[in-house]
């Protein structure tokens, strides 16, 4: 009995210790809801639920244009430094065409100085940067008038180039795109360039216009009813399409094939991810401890959020399958209680003869009372 009892005492000594001092990662809850523990005040449970999952799709800020993008409204084309002009002054030739009838039209443009002026016979120099076409019409009809009896003038712009938005990042064709007279929209700024859909974050279209930056989910705004059409650029605007490698998805744990994946789209979800990297490993994860970190940049002022799916059941995916992942998020999948138990127990080998060592040293203990 004793010999026994002593076995069955270690056994149960290891047995309470095994998830203690098992190897590898794992999510205390219990510590993390407990009130006076330091991980509480920085970290806040949340289990996810249909509610989660519509509270968190409206809070994203990049989802909403944002006023200011909709409220500008593109005016008549104003000239500027290095527009190419065609000024015509009818039955004029000398005046319109000083090249002669043999030259193209662009050999006979005139060229706004980089001051926003330009020549023309007669009239000497003009100032026509920010004039329209039908301004500057009229100023050289009136000038022109002292000379000319009833001057019948035209004017045509033959090259924009004194307006120009530039893009940057992940387009097929980066580089200035000029505004000419027809108003220029993002969506068609955007589709000229081109889109690299390999290396784009299609959920971080980033737009600095007077100094302030805005940033739009691309993705989502294109994907749904959105006023995103009626976005106008004008002259100095700025757009970036960001990399997909600069911002990450981390999966940890018991799946199948541990990973950092390029975050590219908002449509990102849960359940994809899972997909992406096997799943939860049937044989050694715990269905309930599917969890999704989700940091902050300070956290003296504000907690980290760590999202539970308990997926013991097929019908959670339908939740996952509408939890939208975020850049930087962590995909933790822990381990079933067993498989704790069983890399303790690997650890400890041989070591975890143990428990015969322990159950032979009772048998000595006995033999030794018995010749006493």
């Amino acid at each position: 009995m004793n010999r026994i009892a002593l076995g069955a005492l270690g056994a149960t000594t290891l047995l309470l210790q095994a998830c203690m001092f098992s190897p590898g990662m794992h999510m205390d809850t219990d510590r993390l809801i407990a009130e006076d523990s330091v991980e509480a005040s920085m970290v806040e449970m949340v289990q996810i639920t249909p509610k989660v999952l519509a509270q968190e799709n409206v809070e994203r800020p990049e989802r909403k244009i944002p006023q200011a993008l909709l409220d500008y409204a593109p005016e008549n084309y104003r000239l500027g430094p290095n527009d190419a002009l065609f000024i015509t002054v009818w039955d004029h030739p000398e005046l319109t065409i000083p090249g002669g009838q043999q030259q193209p039209s662009s050999a006979n443009a005139r060229v706004v100085r980089d001051d926003g002026t330009l020549f023309y016979p007669f009239i000497g120099n003009v100032k026509v940067a920010g004039l329209t076409q039908e301004e500057l019409r009229k100023l050289i009809s009136e000038r022109l008038a002292r000379y000319i009896e009833q001057p019948q003038v035209d004017v045509n712009i033959l090259e924009y180039n004194s307006q120009k938005v530039t893009l940057s990042g992940a387009f097929n064709n980066p580089g200035f795109r000029a505004i000419n007279s027809q108003p220029l929209t993002l969506l068609q700024a955007i589709g000229e360039a081109g889109i690299d859909q390999s290396r784009a974050d299609l959920s971080r279209l980033q737009i600095l216009r007077d100094g302030q930056i805005y940033t739009l989910d691309y993705d989502y705004l294109t994907g749904h009813p959105s006023a995103v059409g009626n976005i106008y650029l004008k002259d100095g605007d700025k757009l970036h399409f960001g990399l997909n490698d600069a911002r990450k998805v981390f999966v940890m744990g018991e799946v199948p094939r541990p990973t950092a994946l390029a975050y590219s789209t908002s449509r990102m979800t849960l359940s994809e991810v899972l997909a992406t990297v096997g799943g939860p490993s049937p044989t050694s994860s715990s269905g309930r401890e599917v969890y999704v970190i989700r940091g902050v940049e300070n956290l003296e002022t504000d907690k980290a959020t760590v999202f539970q799916l308990n997926a013991q059941s097929p019908s959670a995916f339908i939740l996952a399958d509408q939890f939208e992942m975020q850049p930087q998020d962590v995909v933790f999948v822990g381990a079933a209680g067993i498989t704790r138990w069983n890399r303790f127990i690997s650890q400890l080998l041989p070591s975890a003869t143990l428990v015969g060592t322990t159950a032979r040293a009772g048998s000595d203990y006995n033999d030794f009372s018995d010749d006493n």
